[in-house]
């Protein structure tokens, strides 16, 4: 059996998006009789506040950081049967730049509360075998080997200033920053397919791309490198 080379061994490739671009991909739902429709934008307590409580989106509704084999970003994911995926998006925005606001008229007092509160969080300790398995084990499946990760992000916390938070913010995070780079996945239920139809002939807009065939998308896109070269070795 022949020997492969070290460049053809899969691995897991992440597609590299362009700064200050954002990427919007409306489908219809596969089942017709769903009439949820759910928009996962890829950028707790209050996003679930303003976009659930307050503005009753959606019964689900929640903002989560994800991390793709190093490659780090925020996900909003909320459901509704109220308002379609684009209206969604654009209340999303809408609670961005409420953020925003918040950010600036934030204390130091306030500020330093919530850096105390979120390094007892990352010190506290794994409830079972099965988390601590699972910590592990996400380590070695990126190929990050990070197994002091919590240690260092304690670190780095009690470091952390409140410039520094605004000046990321503001670089990655805020509408129009420099360096965000924006996928909204919108996927319309059968309650809002007229919706859908007015998505999909959208006139295009700067600094946004529509997406039509996700599959040529994928393949038309630079990939970030990745840590895992293949089977026994590890690029850091």
């Amino acid at each position: 059996m022949p020997t492969l080379f070290p460049s053809q061994h899969l691995t897991n490739r992440v597609v590299k998006l362009e700064r200050g671009m954002s990427y919007v991909y409306p489908i219809q739902g596969l089942n017709p009789s769903n009439e949820n429709s759910a928009l996962v934008h890829y950028i707790q307590q209050a996003a679930f506040h303003q976009l659930r409580t307050v503005e009753q989106l959606g019964y689900i509704t929640y903002l989560t950081r994800r991390n793709d084999y190093g490659i780090h970003g925020v996900q909003f994911v909320i459901q509704s049967t109220v308002k379609d995926p684009g209206y969604i998006d654009l209340r999303v925005e809408a609670f961005l730049k409420l953020f925003e606001n918040e950010i600036y008229e934030m204390t130091d007092e306030e500020f330093k509360s919530n850096v105390k509160a979120l390094i007892d969080m990352k010190l506290e300790k794994h409830k079972n075998l099965w988390e601590e398995s699972g910590f592990y084990w996400h380590e070695i499946v990126i190929g990050t080997f990070k197994f002091d990760r919590k240690e260092c992000e304690v670190a780095a916390l009690e470091e952390l200033t409140k410039q520094e938070f605004i000046d990321f913010f503001n670089e990655y995070i805020r509408i129009g920053a420099p360096q965000k780079r924006t996928l909204s996945i919108r996927v319309y239920g059968s309650l809002h397919s007229l919706e859908y139809m007015s998505d999909r002939s959208e006139e295009a807009k700067p600094n946004k791309v529509q997406i039509d065939d996700i599959f040529s998308f994928r393949r038309s896109q630079p990939l970030y490198s990745s840590f895992k070269g293949c089977a026994g070795r590890t690029k850091l």
